[in-house]
């Protein structure tokens, strides 16, 4: 079985379980993927799956990529993700993975990307405190003093100061399947993911499973 799926984030909801307790939960569009390509032990070294989501006009891809989607079906793809697997000759060329491998109740975890938030200041990065706003203070959003005295004379690595913010890949673990829709390819996982609105994830089957 496949560990794993592509999928787009649509948002948020809320649903009412069966014991009538309201509950947040991510909305995602998961799949259908293709299987595009099967990696193998004694072809690759390991066993996988690269598996094919969201369609793509074949005008906007280049020939060695539409060569290698011909072989899966005539359909090219904007994104290739490989998922591991324990037995590739359960699987074909040109298959399609569904939300049908998961079911209500499972814990999985989501892949995704941050939001990007640009260059920004220690307090938006770091959640520093702003400086005193009296008193004739203009140290009001700047971070301080940084370097150190005469020994080592230097910024130690890794100090916290403003930079670049967000656009991470960020994995949140053991988030539980609440509600799925096979019939609109939907997962709906309790809590938030990383990412924005049409964002890409992946789904993946927990890793590591906690007591």
């Amino acid at each position: 079985m496949s560990r794993g799926i592509l999928g787009k984030k649509l948002g948020m909801t809320g649903i009412f379980t069966s014991e009538g307790r309201y509950v947040s939960a991510t909305v995602i569009e998961a799949g259908p993927c293709v299987v595009t390509q099967i990696k193998t032990n004694e072809t690759d070294g390991y066993n996988a799956l690269q598996l094919g989501f969201g369609g793509k006009k074949s005008s906007r891809v280049n020939k060695p990529l539409q060569g290698h989607f011909k072989r899966s079906g005539d359909q090219c793809f904007q994104y290739l993700r490989e998922f591991a697997v324990d037995n590739p000759a359960e699987y074909s060329l040109g298959q399609e993975i569904t939300v049908e491998m998961f079911n209500v109740g499972e814990r999985v975890d989501v892949v995704g990307t941050s939001k990007g938030r640009g260059f920004s200041g220690t307090i938006k990065r770091h959640g520093f405190h702003r400086g005193p706003m009296t008193h004739g203070s203009r140290n009001v959003r700047r971070p301080g003093s940084v370097g150190c005295s005469a020994w080592p004379a230097k910024i130690i690595k890794g100090k916290k100061m403003p930079g670049r913010y967000g656009n991470d890949r960020k994995t949140i673990r053991n988030l539980e399947i609440v509600d799925i829709r096979s019939d609109d390819n939907l997962i709906l996982v309790k809590g938030a993911i990383p990412g924005g609105e049409a964002g890409l994830v992946s789904v993946k089957k927990l890793k590591f499973k906690s007591e």
